[in-house]
């Protein structure tokens, strides 16, 4: 089974192919420039560097959220375009338990995948690293960075922090023990959502393209200052 991963969730993009649980390649990119110019040329760049084409992907997984609205959208409007061509099987992933396969190696530990959400919360959910899995504690939620040191606090150095929220946390969290993952394994990339979507390929739980949807949990600025200003009229 071929799998195309693709994340760009956040401020980074990254595109990977994974083939039966072997990584073949992955590219990434931290620049200025918008997810709408460099997703589609890396993913074709990557493919001819791995020797597939598109025409060979059995599945497509993208990072559906939660993260930017705009960096979401991008994604899942990229793979949902590919999938289309010739009804390619797709997986959503959580963007949230991608960033948290980064640190799967870390038995035992509590694994605090947070993504800096402004205004003083943060999109989060905890995992579980057991014997070279990922147990889900938590749903993706969206709340203040406060409710969730007092849920961690009693965890103290076993709590792991990754996601790019991960150093905002860390600030307080530091305090009473929680870790920082290194900067190499804490952010989400496009292999740890090839991988998840392989997995969930093989379990059998892909869509159709049309399926496929961003998921923001909560909405996105303009429409929240617009109920805020309703109500407030109200």
């Amino acid at each position: 089974m071929l799998t195309l991963g693709i994340d760009s969730s956040a401020a980074a993009a990254s595109a990977a192919v994974v083939e039966d649980g072997k990584l073949l390649g992955e590219f990434f990119v931290n620049t200025k420039q918008t997810h709408s110019q460099t997703l589609l040329p890396m993913v074709q760049n990557l493919l001819e560097t791995v020797s597939r084409s598109c025409g060979d992907v059995d599945v497509l997984a993208v990072s559906h959220g939660p993260g930017s609205f705009t960096g979401v959208r991008i994604g899942v409007a990229c793979v949902k375009g590919m999938a289309l061509v010739s009804d390619t099987p797709c997986v959503g992933v959580s963007t949230l338990e991608a960033i948290a396969w980064g640190g799967i190696s870390a038995q035992g530990a509590l694994l605090c995948a947070v993504m800096d959400a402004r205004c003083g919360q943060v999109y989060n959910a905890l995992f579980q690293a057991e014997g070279g899995t990922l147990r889900r504690l938590t749903e993706d939620r969206a709340l203040s960075i406060a409710d969730l040191e007092k849920e961690c606090r009693g965890s103290g150095e076993k709590v792991l922090l990754l996601g790019d929220g991960a150093a905002l946390c860390h600030k307080t969290f530091q305090a009473w023990g929680a870790r920082l993952a290194p900067e190499a394994i804490r952010f989400q990339r496009a292999s740890s959502v090839a991988l998840l979507g392989e997995e969930a390929a093989q379990a059998g739980k892909t869509i159709s393209a049309s399926a496929l949807a961003p998921v923001y949990l909560r909405l996105p600025q303009a429409e929240r200052e617009l109920k805020k200003r309703l109500e407030q009229k109200a």
